[in-house]
């Protein structure tokens, strides 16, 4: 039996899209925190969750899956342990690099341009253009 996320379905239910293919089995022995753990691991070590991708807030994935706000707090926190996730105030919680220094290198760099493109006004597709410019 997995839960069926749809009657949770709210303005947290948009926060949640990026993982709405998450299922939790209530019948199962594997801890509800462990399921949601491992079912993120897999997606980001099999590039389906792409580094820098931000996870909905503790709050809100609970709320969607209908789990405690602790239970989800575990599983981020132990992603975050393992170096899958990291979790920045103003970023939230994304997916990380891991220990490819080079990549995090460049996905830190992405946010930062993230955030100056979105300071100045910038169109995503002339970031974009701009990006391609740079990399000619």
């Amino acid at each position: 039996m997995t839960s069926d996320p749809s009657p949770q379905r709210t303005s947290a239910g948009s926060d949640a899209g990026v993982l709405k293919w998450i299922r939790i089995d209530a019948a199962s022995s594997v801890p509800p925190y462990e399921q949601l753990r491992l079912q993120i691991l897999d997606a980001a070590n099999e590039g389906r969750l792409a580094v820098g991708t931000r996870l909905p807030p503790v709050r809100a994935l609970a709320g969607y899956l209908g789990l405690a706000v602790n239970t989800v707090a575990r599983a981020y926190r132990e992603l975050e342990q393992a170096q899958v996730v990291t979790t920045r105030s103003r970023a939230g919680t994304v997916i990380a690099a891991g220990s490819d220094a080079g990549r995090t290198r460049v996905a830190e760099a992405a946010r930062t341009y993230a955030d100056a493109v979105r300071a100045n006004g910038v169109s995503p597709d002339e970031a974009v253009s701009f990006l391609r410019a740079a990399l000619q």
